[in-house]
């Protein structure tokens, strides 16, 4: 399976049930546009889709607040 911009995109639109697609820099929690229990859901599509192991010390802001931090965060697994 890949994993991509588009593809995490889709899934934050499409499985949380966001009205506006979020742009790379859209903050997602700071913004209160997602909360706590669709960050369990997006750990697990990052964790299936990517094939990484998100640490608990690993779910912060820095890395989980934007689409673009996940992708870095992603990355820097890899």
């Amino acid at each position: 399976m890949s994993f991509g911009k588009d593809e995490l995109i889709r899934y934050i639109s499409n499985d949380l049930n966001i009205d506006t697609a979020p742009e790379g820099g859209t903050e997602l929690f700071s913004s209160g546009i997602l909360d706590s229990v669709a960050m369990v859901g997006l750990i697990s599509f990052v964790e299936q889709q990517a094939g990484v192991r998100v640490q608990p010390g690993d779910v912060t802001l820095e890395n989980f607040d934007t689409v673009d931090a996940i992708l870095a965060y992603v990355q820097s697994l890899e």
